[in-house]
């Protein structure tokens, strides 16, 4: 349930973003990426990724999205800049992250020190 309730508020907040970083692919299959993604700047996928993250771990914790401003703000930096050319272009048309990425964004979930999602 918990895993069901972190899918919703990630494709709520923007669409699949980095905060999805524990789903499986097969959970997001029915998911339809926003189209901007294909061309939206790097500066913008990374404001889509903090606030997505900041949406989904207040939920977990129950507390205010701001109270997450910084943590997001390292975990969005720290994914996107880990990501490759390719990891970056599969984000980009499926609107959220592969098997790789994932791996990345979940270990910038650690060093940012924010909860991984269930």
């Amino acid at each position: 349930m918990r895993l069901r309730t972190f899918l919703a508020a990630g494709l709520l907040a923007l669409g699949a973003t980095a905060a999805l970083a524990g789903a499986s692919s097969s959970q997001l299959e029915a998911y339809q990426p926003d189209p901007s993604l294909r061309t939206a700047p790097t500066s913008e996928l990374e404001t889509r990724v903090r606030r997505a993250c900041a949406v989904v771990q207040a939920r977990m914790q129950n507390t205010a999205e701001t109270s997450f401003e910084r943590p997001c703000g390292c975990y969005a930096r720290t994914t996107l800049r880990a990501l490759n050319a390719s990891e970056i272009e599969s984000y980009r048309t499926t609107g959220y992250f592969n098997d790789s990425a994932r791996a990345k964004a979940l270990g910038a979930i650690d060093s940012c020190k924010l909860q991984r999602p269930v």
